[in-house]
């Protein structure tokens, strides 16, 4: 199974950002312009892309659109995007726009039916974000945590048809202070599905770890504050990734 790494372009009223623990109010912007920062990693050689409509995840729906859209359209590879994808018509409307894969994090969780539906119809063209706080779910763009287990949301997806699941761990994310690589390890064990792991990658170390675990269904990494913050080096993390 291949193992990718997918650079970050988080959108916050059109800017890019990183935010720290999810914390909405708690964003550094790295720059004002998401279409070159995806020009850029196409540049370094990124073959995906993780896009999240941070407006939109708290919203529920699309607030940066417009700027997804040219995203989409000048990052030379493939794109995955999440944040307030709620619906049949959301979905459908964003694969029309290009997206490889939506990301569905709140409606996994609330409206099941609609993700399996949706698998079923795209194959490998859904991801079910598993966002937790100490072990549990957490929905409406991190902002709420539900009573159920990281494991118990998975499992019910596992015979759907989704092409991964997108664990990250909020109380690392942003933070720099290594990924999760405990949790995410447990949670690829329990379920028959990939995972990609998120959340506090710090650097290389993070990469070659999760790499050398890609035989037990990691599929990638989300990398973030770590490129921008300048303590990853990108296309050598990319290297990493594919050796």
């Amino acid at each position: 199974m291949p193992f990718n790494l997918y650079p970050a372009i988080d959108v916050k009223r059109g800017q890019v950002v990183r935010l720290a623990e999810g914390d909405m109010n708690a964003a550094t912007v790295y720059s004002d312009d998401p279409v070159e920062q995806a020009r850029v990693f196409t540049k370094a050689g990124a073959e995906w892309l993780h896009v999240v409509d941070l407006d939109g995840a708290v919203e529920g729906k699309s607030r940066n659109r417009d700027v997804i859209e040219r995203v989409v359209k000048s990052f030379g590879g493939r794109v995955q995007v999440g944040g307030g994808i709620r619906s049949r018509s959301a979905i459908r409307n964003w694969i029309d726009a290009g997206v490889k894969r939506v990301v569905l994090g709140t409606a996994a969780l609330k409206d099941p039916d609609l993700v399996k539906t949706a698998a079923a119809e795209l194959p490998g063209q859904v991801v079910v974000a598993v966002d937790a706080r100490g072990g549990f779910v957490t929905t409406e763009g991190w902002a709420e945590r539900s009573d159920i287990p990281v494991a118990d949301l998975a499992r019910r997806f596992e015979d759907a048809g989704v092409a991964a699941l997108l664990f990250t761990d909020v109380g690392r994310d942003g933070l720099l202070t290594g990924v999760n690589i405990e949790e995410t390890l447990a949670l690829a064990e329990a379920v028959d599905v990939p995972v990609i792991a998120s959340g506090g990658v710090s650097g290389m170390d993070d990469i070659r770890a999760l790499k050398k675990a890609s035989d037990k269904g990691i599929l990638g990494v989300v990398v973030g504050r770590a490129i921008y913050d300048g303590r990853l080096n990108l296309k050598q993390a990319l290297i990493v990734a594919a050796g």
